[in-house]
């Protein structure tokens, strides 16, 4: 599936995008690293056979532009970027929960603003937006980033439905949590934490699948998807003592 194909990867220079990007390599991918940090990701490209770098920055609109006409022909764009703060409501901070908006929302309707007309044009295409399990309920201590996920994952869920009867495919992607440096700023028990590269497996493996929707560790991941159904008073009792994935 990736042999021969190009993928756009933004958020490629840490944790999770960093796994996919030599995974994807690996499996024969050429790659189009984005991510605000030049250094890190020719670090990145210099290891891999087939990777050029393009920084930018997500939060800026001309800036997104830009990449994009530079990105060239491409196969697949893979939204990875990720702004991640540990905050409850009783302590909010405005400008990181706008910064986690932007970042994980709304620099991904920037990037897909450009990408969406380009695939329809060829009517080919995969749309890959990596979310997370806290976007199915309100969890405790994940205000901005949990209503940004969630944001994500229903702009995905748009997108199929528009979509799906098109040439080009759309992969919605919620991962548990990931031990990077953004979830190092948690002082709870994360359950079912995987590495980087544990995770990117199971990514690269959700790519392949046909289904839009997808979400891991399997275990951990029907805790919310059933709790999503759940009333809102049982959900809570549920995750008490949990802040976020």
């Amino acid at each position: 599936m990736f042999s021969g194909q190009t993928y756009w990867l933004i958020g490629a220079s840490e944790g999770l995008g960093r796994a996919l990007a030599q995974q994807l390599s690996d499996a024969g991918a050429t790659l189009i690293l984005s991510a605000r940090s030049a250094d890190r990701l020719q670090a990145l490209a210099n290891s891999l056979p087939r990777a050029r770098v393009l920084a930018f920055d997500v939060c800026d609109p001309q800036a997104v532009a830009d990449a994009f006409a530079q990105a060239g022909e491409i196969d697949g764009v893979i939204y990875c970027a990720g702004f991640y703060e540990p905050m409850r409501a009783q302590d909010w901070q405005a400008e990181k929960v706008d910064m986690m908006l932007d970042v994980n929302f709304n620099g991904a309707v920037r990037v897909l603003g450009h990408v969406v007309p380009a695939f329809l044009r060829k009517d080919r295409g995969h749309i890959v937006l990596i979310g997370s399990l806290a976007a199915f309920r309100g969890l405790p201590g994940a205000i901005g980033y949990g209503a940004s996920k969630a944001a994500l994952m229903h702009l995905g869920e748009n997108l199929y439905a528009d979509l799906g009867q098109t040439g080009v495919k759309v992969s919605v992607i919620n991962p548990g949590f990931i031990r990077t440096r953004l979830t190092d700023k948690n002082d709870f028990n994360m359950p079912a934490i995987q590495t980087p590269e544990a995770a990117a497996k199971a990514v690269q493996k959700a790519m392949q699948s046909n289904r839009p929707v997808q979400s891991f560790p399997f275990w951990f991941s029907l805790v919310f998807r059933v709790g999503r159904f759940l009333p809102a008073g049982m959900f809570r009792r549920l995750m008490k003592g949990s802040d976020t994935a």
